[in-house]
Protein backbone atom coordinates (compact mmCIF):
# COMPACT_ATOMS: atom_id res chain seq x y z
CA UNK A 1 0.00 0.00 0.00
CA UNK A 2 1.48 3.06 -0.64
CA UNK A 3 1.61 6.44 0.92
CA UNK A 4 -0.48 9.24 -0.25
CA UNK A 5 -1.30 12.46 1.53
CA UNK A 6 -4.95 14.59 2.61
CA UNK A 7 -4.07 16.43 -0.38
CA UNK A 8 -4.31 13.50 -2.71
CA UNK A 9 -8.15 12.82 -1.46
CA UNK A 10 -8.92 16.54 -1.96
CA UNK A 11 -7.84 16.67 -5.56
CA UNK A 12 -9.60 13.24 -6.39
CA UNK A 13 -12.94 14.99 -4.62
CA UNK A 14 -11.87 18.66 -7.05
CA UNK A 15 -11.75 16.19 -10.00
CA UNK A 16 -14.73 14.31 -9.47
CA UNK A 17 -16.35 17.37 -9.25
CA UNK A 18 -15.01 18.89 -12.36
CA UNK A 19 -15.22 15.64 -14.11
CA UNK A 20 -19.27 15.38 -13.42
CA UNK A 21 -19.23 12.21 -11.12
CA UNK A 22 -21.59 14.14 -9.07
CA UNK A 23 -22.34 18.09 -8.58
CA UNK A 24 -21.75 18.28 -4.60
CA UNK A 25 -20.18 15.70 -1.91
CA UNK A 26 -19.21 15.56 1.59
CA UNK A 27 -16.87 13.06 2.89
CA UNK A 28 -16.08 12.39 6.17
CA UNK A 29 -13.48 10.00 7.34
CA UNK A 30 -12.87 9.12 11.01
CA UNK A 31 -10.70 6.73 13.49
CA UNK A 32 -13.84 6.03 15.79
CA UNK A 33 -15.42 9.46 17.28
CA UNK A 34 -11.78 11.30 16.31
CA UNK A 35 -12.64 12.83 12.49
CA UNK A 36 -9.61 13.12 10.53
CA UNK A 37 -11.23 14.15 6.81
CA UNK A 38 -14.35 16.36 6.93
CA UNK A 39 -14.55 18.44 3.87
CA UNK A 40 -17.10 19.45 1.35
CA UNK A 41 -17.16 20.33 -2.29
CA UNK A 42 -19.59 21.38 -5.15
CA UNK A 43 -22.76 22.65 -5.23
CA UNK A 44 -25.87 21.44 -4.17
CA UNK A 45 -28.25 22.70 -7.20
CA UNK A 46 -26.39 23.30 -10.48
CA UNK A 47 -29.33 25.67 -11.32
CA UNK A 48 -28.37 28.36 -8.45
CA UNK A 49 -24.69 27.06 -7.87
CA UNK A 50 -24.99 27.22 -4.09
CA UNK A 51 -21.76 25.32 -2.18
CA UNK A 52 -22.16 22.47 -0.76
CA UNK A 53 -21.38 22.55 3.26
CA UNK A 54 -20.42 20.09 5.95
CA UNK A 55 -24.21 20.96 7.22
CA UNK A 56 -25.55 20.31 3.69
CA UNK A 57 -28.52 17.47 4.20
CA UNK A 58 -28.36 14.38 1.32
CA UNK A 59 -31.22 12.35 0.52
CA UNK A 60 -30.02 9.10 2.09
CA UNK A 61 -32.36 6.34 0.01
CA UNK A 62 -30.99 2.89 0.98
CA UNK A 63 -28.98 4.40 3.75
CA UNK A 64 -32.61 4.21 5.31
CA UNK A 65 -32.07 0.70 5.89
CA UNK A 66 -29.20 -0.01 8.26
CA UNK A 67 -29.61 3.65 10.06
CA UNK A 68 -33.51 3.51 10.54
CA UNK A 69 -35.08 0.61 10.06
CA UNK A 70 -32.95 -2.16 10.95
CA UNK A 71 -31.63 -0.56 13.90
CA UNK A 72 -35.41 -0.02 15.02
CA UNK A 73 -35.96 -4.02 14.43
CA UNK A 74 -32.73 -4.41 16.40
CA UNK A 75 -34.19 -2.36 19.45
CA UNK A 76 -37.43 -4.61 19.15
CA UNK A 77 -35.21 -7.39 19.15
CA UNK A 78 -33.61 -6.23 22.34
CA UNK A 79 -36.52 -5.49 24.05
CA UNK A 80 -37.98 -9.06 23.79
CA UNK A 81 -40.84 -8.21 21.40
CA UNK A 82 -38.85 -9.77 18.20
CA UNK A 83 -36.35 -12.36 17.36
CA UNK A 84 -34.71 -12.85 14.21
CA UNK A 85 -36.19 -16.30 13.94
CA UNK A 86 -39.70 -14.75 14.32
CA UNK A 87 -42.12 -15.74 11.41
CA UNK A 88 -43.75 -12.61 9.29
CA UNK A 89 -47.42 -13.91 10.39
CA UNK A 90 -46.72 -14.22 14.12
CA UNK A 91 -46.18 -10.44 14.20
CA UNK A 92 -48.20 -9.27 11.06
CA UNK A 93 -51.51 -10.62 11.36
CA UNK A 94 -52.16 -9.55 7.63
CA UNK A 95 -49.37 -11.81 6.09
CA UNK A 96 -51.39 -14.42 8.05
CA UNK A 97 -52.63 -17.14 5.17
CA UNK A 98 -50.02 -15.45 2.49
CA UNK A 99 -46.79 -16.72 0.70
CA UNK A 100 -45.28 -14.69 3.38
CA UNK A 101 -46.64 -15.86 6.52
CA UNK A 102 -42.96 -18.31 7.41
CA UNK A 103 -40.82 -15.51 5.49
CA UNK A 104 -38.43 -14.90 8.81
CA UNK A 105 -37.24 -11.87 10.38
CA UNK A 106 -34.04 -12.66 9.45
CA UNK A 107 -34.48 -13.48 5.71
CA UNK A 108 -35.85 -10.14 5.67
CA UNK A 109 -32.80 -8.29 7.01
CA UNK A 110 -30.87 -10.46 4.42
CA UNK A 111 -32.67 -9.72 1.29
CA UNK A 112 -33.58 -13.91 1.47
CA UNK A 113 -37.34 -12.87 1.72
CA UNK A 114 -38.02 -14.54 -2.29
CA UNK A 115 -39.21 -11.15 -2.73
CA UNK A 116 -38.66 -9.09 -5.93
CA UNK A 117 -36.00 -6.34 -5.88
CA UNK A 118 -38.78 -3.60 -7.11
CA UNK A 119 -41.89 -2.41 -8.08
CA UNK A 120 -43.37 0.59 -9.34
CA UNK A 121 -46.29 0.55 -7.03
CA UNK A 122 -46.37 4.21 -7.13
CA UNK A 123 -48.21 4.72 -10.41
CA UNK A 124 -50.93 2.86 -8.67
CA UNK A 125 -50.55 4.85 -5.78
CA UNK A 126 -50.93 7.94 -7.79
CA UNK A 127 -54.52 6.73 -8.48
CA UNK A 128 -57.10 7.91 -5.45
CA UNK A 129 -58.16 4.57 -3.54
CA UNK A 130 -61.43 5.33 -1.68
CA UNK A 131 -61.22 4.68 2.00
CA UNK A 132 -57.48 3.33 1.44
CA UNK A 133 -54.10 6.01 2.70
CA UNK A 134 -51.45 5.47 0.70
CA UNK A 135 -49.25 3.69 2.96
CA UNK A 136 -51.72 0.98 4.01
CA UNK A 137 -52.19 0.56 -0.07
CA UNK A 138 -48.22 0.05 -1.01
CA UNK A 139 -48.67 -2.21 2.14
CA UNK A 140 -51.36 -4.37 0.75
CA UNK A 141 -49.53 -4.23 -2.93
CA UNK A 142 -46.17 -6.03 -1.02
CA UNK A 143 -48.26 -8.41 0.50
CA UNK A 144 -50.17 -9.54 -2.34
CA UNK A 145 -46.57 -9.50 -4.90
CA UNK A 146 -46.04 -13.25 -6.00
CA UNK A 147 -42.48 -14.35 -4.28
CA UNK A 148 -40.00 -15.07 -6.97
CA UNK A 149 -38.25 -18.20 -5.17
CA UNK A 150 -39.14 -20.04 -1.67
CA UNK A 151 -37.51 -18.04 1.06
CA UNK A 152 -34.43 -18.69 2.44
CA UNK A 153 -32.43 -20.15 -0.41
CA UNK A 154 -31.69 -17.08 -2.46
CA UNK A 155 -30.54 -13.91 -1.85
CA UNK A 156 -31.82 -11.01 -4.12
CA UNK A 157 -31.14 -7.49 -2.79
CA UNK A 158 -35.18 -6.36 -1.58
CA UNK A 159 -36.78 -3.18 -1.09
CA UNK A 160 -40.06 -4.56 -0.42
CA UNK A 161 -38.76 -6.45 2.42
CA UNK A 162 -37.64 -3.54 4.08
CA UNK A 163 -41.43 -2.02 3.99
CA UNK A 164 -42.49 -5.14 5.23
CA UNK A 165 -40.14 -4.99 8.37
CA UNK A 166 -41.29 -1.07 8.66
CA UNK A 167 -44.58 -2.41 8.89
CA UNK A 168 -43.65 -4.95 11.82
CA UNK A 169 -41.61 -1.84 13.35
CA UNK A 170 -45.11 0.38 13.51
CA UNK A 171 -47.24 -2.63 14.67
CA UNK A 172 -45.30 -3.82 17.22
CA UNK A 173 -44.83 -0.70 18.75
CA UNK A 174 -47.54 1.25 18.04
CA UNK A 175 -45.67 4.76 16.33
CA UNK A 176 -45.13 5.39 13.05
CA UNK A 177 -41.17 4.49 11.96
CA UNK A 178 -40.41 7.77 11.68
CA UNK A 179 -41.46 8.86 15.59
CA UNK A 180 -39.90 5.25 16.63
CA UNK A 181 -36.07 5.66 15.46
CA UNK A 182 -36.18 9.83 16.30
CA UNK A 183 -37.33 8.62 19.67
CA UNK A 184 -35.69 5.39 20.65
CA UNK A 185 -32.37 6.61 18.39
CA UNK A 186 -31.67 9.49 17.28
CA UNK A 187 -33.06 11.50 19.90
CA UNK A 188 -31.37 10.11 22.64
CA UNK A 189 -28.26 10.43 20.66
CA UNK A 190 -29.38 13.93 20.22
CA UNK A 191 -28.63 13.53 16.48
CA UNK A 192 -30.77 16.24 15.02
CA UNK A 193 -29.31 15.95 11.79
CA UNK A 194 -31.13 12.70 10.57
CA UNK A 195 -34.60 12.77 10.10
CA UNK A 196 -37.40 11.48 7.54
CA UNK A 197 -38.92 14.30 5.67
CA UNK A 198 -43.01 13.60 5.46
CA UNK A 199 -43.83 15.24 1.91
CA UNK A 200 -45.59 18.07 4.47
CA UNK A 201 -42.40 19.11 5.96
CA UNK A 202 -42.31 22.85 5.15
CA UNK A 203 -39.56 24.18 6.62
CA UNK A 204 -40.85 25.37 9.87
CA UNK A 205 -38.51 22.72 11.57
CA UNK A 206 -35.70 24.09 10.51
CA UNK A 207 -36.30 27.69 11.98
CA UNK A 208 -37.18 26.57 15.46
CA UNK A 209 -34.25 24.64 15.41
CA UNK A 210 -32.24 27.78 14.21
CA UNK A 211 -30.29 25.73 12.18
CA UNK A 212 -31.52 25.62 8.38
CA UNK A 213 -31.89 23.40 6.53
CA UNK A 214 -30.20 23.50 3.21
CA UNK A 215 -31.21 20.37 1.07
CA UNK A 216 -28.92 18.98 -2.16
CA UNK A 217 -31.07 18.37 -4.96
CA UNK A 218 -31.41 14.90 -6.80
CA UNK A 219 -32.87 14.47 -10.14
CA UNK A 220 -35.45 16.01 -12.59
CA UNK A 221 -37.93 13.89 -12.06
CA UNK A 222 -40.25 13.20 -15.57
CA UNK A 223 -42.88 11.32 -13.03
CA UNK A 224 -43.22 14.40 -10.73
CA UNK A 225 -42.38 16.75 -13.54
CA UNK A 226 -39.76 18.67 -11.19
CA UNK A 227 -36.82 18.91 -9.42
CA UNK A 228 -36.63 16.97 -6.60
CA UNK A 229 -35.37 18.93 -3.53
CA UNK A 230 -35.69 17.94 0.00
CA UNK A 231 -38.31 15.53 -1.03
CA UNK A 232 -37.68 11.20 -1.13
CA UNK A 233 -36.20 10.70 -5.14
CA UNK A 234 -37.33 7.72 -4.22
CA UNK A 235 -40.36 7.08 -6.27
CA UNK A 236 -42.39 4.18 -3.64
CA UNK A 237 -41.36 6.37 -0.47
CA UNK A 238 -42.60 9.64 -2.11
CA UNK A 239 -45.86 8.22 -3.15
CA UNK A 240 -46.78 6.53 0.53
CA UNK A 241 -45.79 10.16 1.86
CA UNK A 242 -41.90 10.23 2.46
CA UNK A 243 -41.41 7.66 4.83
CA UNK A 244 -40.80 4.14 4.47
CA UNK A 245 -38.26 1.18 6.07
CA UNK A 246 -36.30 1.36 2.49
CA UNK A 247 -35.88 4.84 1.69
CA UNK A 248 -36.81 7.96 3.42
CA UNK A 249 -33.67 9.15 5.74
CA UNK A 250 -32.16 12.39 5.16
CA UNK A 251 -28.90 13.73 6.82
CA UNK A 252 -25.79 14.61 6.97
CA UNK A 253 -22.06 13.26 6.92
CA UNK A 254 -21.74 14.31 10.75
CA UNK A 255 -25.03 13.01 11.90
CA UNK A 256 -24.30 9.95 9.82
CA UNK A 257 -21.04 9.71 11.73
CA UNK A 258 -22.28 10.00 15.08
CA UNK A 259 -24.24 7.24 14.96
CA UNK A 260 -21.61 5.33 13.20
CA UNK A 261 -19.79 5.51 16.48
CA UNK A 262 -22.34 3.58 17.88
CA UNK A 263 -22.41 0.48 15.40
CA UNK A 264 -18.98 0.60 15.82
CA UNK A 265 -18.69 0.21 19.63
CA UNK A 266 -21.23 -2.39 19.45
CA UNK A 267 -19.04 -4.12 16.70
CA UNK A 268 -16.24 -3.48 19.36
CA UNK A 269 -18.39 -4.97 22.42
CA UNK A 270 -18.22 -1.94 24.33
CA UNK A 271 -21.18 0.06 25.86
CA UNK A 272 -23.15 2.14 23.93
CA UNK A 273 -25.72 4.31 24.53
CA UNK A 274 -28.91 3.19 22.66
CA UNK A 275 -28.02 0.45 20.56
CA UNK A 276 -27.56 -3.52 22.19
CA UNK A 277 -24.07 -4.81 21.01
CA UNK A 278 -25.14 -8.27 20.93
CA UNK A 279 -28.14 -7.32 18.68
CA UNK A 280 -25.38 -5.49 15.95
CA UNK A 281 -23.17 -8.29 16.41
CA UNK A 282 -25.54 -10.68 15.33
CA UNK A 283 -26.37 -8.94 12.61
CA UNK A 284 -22.77 -8.41 11.30
CA UNK A 285 -22.04 -12.09 11.42
CA UNK A 286 -22.76 -13.19 8.17
CA UNK A 287 -23.40 -16.51 9.23
CA UNK A 288 -25.47 -16.41 12.29
CA UNK A 289 -28.91 -16.26 10.06
CA UNK A 290 -30.69 -19.25 8.65
CA UNK A 291 -28.51 -21.76 6.76
CA UNK A 292 -27.68 -22.34 2.75
CA UNK A 293 -25.20 -20.42 2.08
CA UNK A 294 -22.94 -17.16 3.00
CA UNK A 295 -24.75 -14.39 3.18
CA UNK A 296 -24.75 -10.27 3.94
CA UNK A 297 -25.21 -9.21 6.84
CA UNK A 298 -28.61 -8.14 8.35
CA UNK A 299 -29.94 -5.25 7.54
CA UNK A 300 -25.99 -3.80 6.59
CA UNK A 301 -24.18 -4.94 3.30
CA UNK A 302 -20.06 -5.96 3.42
CA UNK A 303 -17.37 -5.82 1.07
CA UNK A 304 -18.02 -7.56 -1.41
CA UNK A 305 -15.52 -10.24 -3.32
CA UNK A 306 -14.49 -8.69 -6.61
CA UNK A 307 -15.03 -4.82 -6.78
CA UNK A 308 -15.83 -3.52 -3.39
CA UNK A 309 -17.59 0.00 -3.37
CA UNK A 310 -15.00 0.25 -0.21
CA UNK A 311 -11.96 -0.45 -2.23
CA UNK A 312 -9.38 -3.26 -1.78
CA UNK A 313 -8.64 -2.75 1.89
CA UNK A 314 -11.35 -2.52 4.15
CA UNK A 315 -11.70 -5.67 6.37
CA UNK A 316 -13.99 -8.73 5.26
CA UNK A 317 -15.88 -7.68 9.10
CA UNK A 318 -16.84 -4.44 7.73
CA UNK A 319 -20.12 -3.06 7.30
CA UNK A 320 -22.01 -0.42 5.44
CA UNK A 321 -24.37 0.15 2.71
CA UNK A 322 -24.46 2.50 -0.18
CA UNK A 323 -27.75 4.21 -1.37
CA UNK A 324 -28.70 5.26 -4.91
CA UNK A 325 -28.73 8.87 -4.57
CA UNK A 326 -24.86 8.51 -4.45
CA UNK A 327 -24.29 7.92 -0.67
CA UNK A 328 -22.80 5.69 1.54
CA UNK A 329 -20.90 5.02 5.05
CA UNK A 330 -18.27 2.09 5.72
CA UNK A 331 -17.42 1.00 9.44
CA UNK A 332 -14.35 -1.24 10.03
CA UNK A 333 -14.09 -2.59 13.28
CA UNK A 334 -10.53 -4.12 12.58
CA UNK A 335 -9.34 -0.38 12.80
CA UNK A 336 -11.78 1.54 13.74
CA UNK A 337 -12.22 2.98 10.33
CA UNK A 338 -15.90 5.14 9.63
CA UNK A 339 -15.84 7.04 6.63
CA UNK A 340 -19.41 8.90 5.30
CA UNK A 341 -19.43 9.68 1.62
CA UNK A 342 -22.36 11.82 0.57
CA UNK A 343 -23.43 12.98 -2.99
CA UNK A 344 -25.68 14.17 -5.37
CA UNK A 345 -24.67 12.28 -8.24
CA UNK A 346 -28.30 11.40 -9.48
CA UNK A 347 -28.74 15.38 -10.00
CA UNK A 348 -29.66 16.28 -12.33
CA UNK A 349 -30.29 13.03 -14.24
CA UNK A 350 -30.04 9.14 -12.69
CA UNK A 351 -28.05 7.82 -16.13
CA UNK A 352 -24.73 9.29 -14.42
CA UNK A 353 -23.16 6.16 -13.14
CA UNK A 354 -19.68 7.11 -12.83
CA UNK A 355 -19.54 6.86 -9.06
CA UNK A 356 -19.13 3.67 -9.51
CA UNK A 357 -15.54 3.51 -10.35
CA UNK A 358 -15.31 6.35 -8.02
CA UNK A 359 -16.13 4.91 -4.53
CA UNK A 360 -13.38 1.84 -4.54
CA UNK A 361 -10.61 4.65 -5.53
CA UNK A 362 -11.78 6.98 -3.38
CA UNK A 363 -11.94 4.52 -0.80
CA UNK A 364 -8.38 3.10 -1.39
CA UNK A 365 -6.97 6.88 -0.77
CA UNK A 366 -8.89 6.91 2.72
CA UNK A 367 -7.53 4.03 3.69
CA UNK A 368 -3.88 4.48 2.72
CA UNK A 369 -4.10 7.89 4.38
CA UNK A 370 -5.46 6.51 7.71
CA UNK A 371 -2.52 3.76 7.82
CA UNK A 372 -0.22 6.27 6.82
CA UNK A 373 -1.54 8.52 10.02
CA UNK A 374 -1.70 5.66 12.82
CA UNK A 375 1.80 4.78 11.77
CA UNK A 376 3.31 8.11 12.75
Amino acid sequence: MKTCSVQEIDGVMVNAVADSVFPGAVLLCARGQDIFYHKAFGVTDIRFGEPVTLNTVFDLASLTKPLATALAVADLISSGQLSQKTYLQDVLPAARGTDKARITIDMLLRHRSGLPAHRPYFKALCVPVPGMEARKCLRRLVLEEPLEYEPGFKENYSDLGFILLAWVVEYLSGVRLDIFVNDRIFGPLKINALFFNPLCFDLARSKANQTPFVFAATSHCPWRRKMMVGEVEDENAWAAGGIEGHAGLFGTADGIHRLCCQILQALENKETKVINSSVIRCFADKNSGEKHGLMRPAGFDSPSEENASSGHFFSKRSVGHLGFTGTSFWIDPDNGLITVLLTNRVHPDRGNIDIRKFRPRIHDLIATVYKADIQM
